[in-house]
């Protein structure tokens, strides 16, 4: 069903778009360096799967609504935007203790983390695009069932996204574990996320789609 050759270019182009930091990891590394480990890779396991929904909608040539429906992508662009800054002015208002209530909260942490991770990249329309116009090049339509094509090109960059994000997340949350010593330290690493989302927000809205 798939062109080998093809493929295997697909594959060395998509491994270089997962290491090359980007977005969705520097949301992830904000994430875990809020909440830990396993919160960063819960959070890179919402944006996979967000890119899954991504795909099945490219496959499905759902995603080409955005190249001829503009404000449809403003829209869906200001929503991503509003709701970084919300993630943004959470981490800079949070006073935690560092510890305190983990146990209790532990999964409710990793079940936001995860919904965040999900709304944040399906509310980026850049990431709708960017499958419209990357994943069409690794297709070869004489073999047929295109929609077949995308979607497993598609479903491999997400899992190999996912096992690099996931990676991040983890290490940038031990990397915060250390760090959180003090309520001190822990009030900086909220701001150094609340400032990261900002600066996501902001990319979001002044960048153009193209």
């Amino acid at each position: 069903m798939v062109d080998m050759s093809l493929y295997a270019a697909f594959l060395v182009a998509a491994f270089a778009l997962c290491i090359t930091p980007g977005p969705d990891m520097m949301f992830i590394v904000a994430m875990g360096g809020r909440g830990g480990p396993t919160v960063g890779v819960m959070a890179a396991f919402g944006v996979a799967c967000a890119m899954l929904v991504h795909t099945v909608a490219a496959a499905l040539g759902l995603s080409a609504l955005f190249t001829t429906l503009p404000t449809l992508y403003h829209v869906l662009r200001w929503a991503g935007a509003a709701y970084l800054l919300y993630l943004a002015v959470k981490a800079f208002r949070d006073r935690s203790v560092p510890g305190e209530e983990e146990a209790a909260t532990g999964e409710a942490r990793m079940r936001r983390a995860f919904w965040q991770g999900v709304i944040t990249n399906l509310l980026n329309p850049k990431v709708i695009l960017f499958n419209v116009a990357f994943l069409p090049q690794f297709v070869n339509p004489s073999l047929g069932h295109v929609p077949g094509q995308l979607l497993l090109l598609g479903v491999t960059i997400v899992v190999m996204g996912f096992l690099w994000d996931g990676g991040v997340g983890l290490l940038s949350g031990r990397l915060a574990d250390l760090l959180r010593r003090s309520a001190r330290v822990n009030r900086w690493l909220n701001i150094v996320s609340g400032t990261v989302f900002t600066g996501l927000a902001v990319r979001l809205v002044v960048t153009s789609p193209k």
